[in-house]
């Protein structure tokens, strides 16, 4: 499987190795046995994050799947924390992949 990862960050570009492995972490950790049900040749996929601190300096997230014909989308808002907001991300993408 071709696997394409965009990070879009806003006001965040200071975090972007943190976050380039806590995104990682979850796509070899929590979403590998997902994966790999849908692994071939001819398969691609595409995970677009788009992650900003807002004002009041909390975590909004958006995170687009895009795998074998299928597409998840995903926004939160006003979360704590930075590593918080993105393993919530990936524990709702695990559980809809685990329904395919």
């Amino acid at each position: 499987m071709k696997l394409e990862k965009k990070l879009q960050l806003k006001n965040l570009e200071h975090d972007r190795v943190v976050i380039e492995r806590l995104v990682d972490e979850n796509i070899s950790g929590k979403l590998d046995k997902y994966l790999k049900k849908l692994d071939g040749e001819d398969v691609e996929g595409e995970i677009s994050f788009v992650i900003e601190e807002n004002k009041i300096g909390r975590f909004n997230g958006t995170l687009n799947v895009f795998i074998d014909g299928k597409t998840f989308h995903y926004e939160r808002e006003d979360f704590k924390k930075l590593d918080d907001l993105i393993n919530h991300f990936f524990d709702h993408l695990k559980e809809d992949l685990g329904k395919i």
